[in-house]
């Protein structure tokens, strides 16, 4: 696949994730977005004209989203900029990345600022009028709540396209815990020498501020509601649902948090790259979806895509990252894909530091680049599935004429 999309190297950032009604939960998740946009785009000295295009990437609406990008963009002091508002749950991240992409290889941007957001905490609760409802009644719904508990169209929840993934496979409860166990590992590898790692894009200690942004009423040290797994701990843990396999050790957790990211044609890249030497392509994508009800196994489909899209095998994947909701995700990739499931996710995923929905993918693909960058350079596979049964993938390539 011909593509003339790059991120600059360091051009992106995210916050700690923090757990549900955590230290972020009283911060408008668009807001909170745009303040941290502005302090790290500062950080990097990137000048705001440098953008003709941004998207933002959002699940749970905020008050006044009916503005979306445009009121994000104006916040973070790029008044000149407009693009587009995405919401497409888990695969919101990958979706902008995709889009952006779109544009610049059409010729219609240069430099486009990816920022995805959210905030499941504290969730809107909707009301739906309907003057034809029994007694003038509408519907209502909790947003979060709700839809994380019911697909309208497959009528079931989210953990039951976990467990039928898992029937289906076969997987039983202690995969799934060995796979917990191994992803906390990784995650540990992230926070060995002061978190090393995650300052490669985090900026840490991260300062949270009042609901006006007027000041700093705590500082974090990373991210919030990190669960310590040991297998002693693990085993005592029954399946949520009766009969089925996943218990809560075994799926991820509600979060709040953004990321953001830069990408851009060639040379703008280059020019706003922390390290020129440093290059990273966007080659291309995957998207599909699954069976009703197999929410999980719709990343295998994604990926398959994306590599007939760019003409690469697995063999040719250096880093595989994934956004993992249940630990069956990876199982269930792995076994479908011909890979070690123990060599996926380096330096953490979503199945332990949590998951804010939009800005998950985001992070994971940044730590993706960072991972390639310490090995050396290669081809980088992210995958993971989205409410609905789809699915995206994105491949990027690091030159290989880096020093780890």
């Amino acid at each position: 696949m011909s593509s003339n999309t790059y991120v600059p190297y360091g051009a992106y950032w995210s916050t700690p994730f923090s757990k549900w009604q955590g230290s972020l939960s009283h911060l408008h998740a668009m807001t909170l977005a745009a303040h941290v946009a502005k302090q790290e785009l500062r950080k990097r000295v990137i000048e705001p004209s440098i953008f003709d295009h941004a998207i933002m990437g959002y699940s749970v609406p905020q008050h006044r989203a009916f503005y979306g990008l445009p009121w994000l963009t104006g916040m973070i002091g790029l008044e000149h900029v407009t693009g587009q508002t995405i919401s497409q749950a888990c695969a919101t991240s990958a979706r902008c990345v995709a889009n952006a992409s779109l544009e610049i290889n059409a010729g219609y941007a240069t430099a486009s600022l990816l920022v995805a957001l959210d905030r499941c905490s504290n969730g809107p609760h909707l009301y739906y009028p309907d003057p034809t409802g029994s007694g003038g009644t509408g519907a209502h719904e909790d947003w979060v709540m709700d839809n994380f508990s019911f697909d309208p169209h497959a009528k079931g929840a989210m953990l039951d396209t976990g467990e039928n993934v898992a029937k289906k496979f076969g997987i039983t409860t202690a995969e799934q815990h060995e796979v917990v166990l191994r992803r906390y590992e990784q995650y540990t590898d992230a926070l060995a020498n002061d978190k090393a790692f995650q300052k490669r894009y985090m900026t840490l200690p991260f300062d949270v501020p009042d609901a006006r942004f007027k000041k700093t009423i705590k500082t974090i040290d990373g991210d919030e509601g990190i669960f310590a797994s040991t297998a002693e701990g693990l085993a005592k843990l029954k399946p949520v649902k009766e009969g089925g396999t996943i218990t809560f050790g075994g799926q991820t957790h509600p979060a709040d948090g953004n990321a953001a990211m830069i990408v851009a044609n060639k040379e703008k890249a280059r020019e706003m790259s922390a390290d020129p030497k440093v290059e990273i392509q966007v080659i291309g994508f995957g998207q599909a979806r699954a069976d009703k009800g197999m929410m999980p196994y719709a990343p295998v489909l994604a990926t398959k895509q994306a590599l007939q899209h760019t003409g690469l095998t697995m063999k040719d994947i250096t880093a595989v990252k994934s956004h993992n909701p249940f630990a069956v995700n990876d199982i269930a990739f792995a076994r479908e894909m011909g890979i070690d499931w123990k060599t996926m996710n380096n330096y953490g995923s979503s199945l332990i530091y949590g998951h804010p929905q939009g800005p998950t993918g985001m992070r994971t693909m940044i730590e993706l680049i960072e991972e390639l960058v310490i090995r050396g350079g290669g081809y980088g596979l992210f995958q993971g599935c989205a409410a609905g049964d789809g699915a995206m993938a994105v491949i990027l390539k690091v030159n290989d004429s880096l020093q780890s």
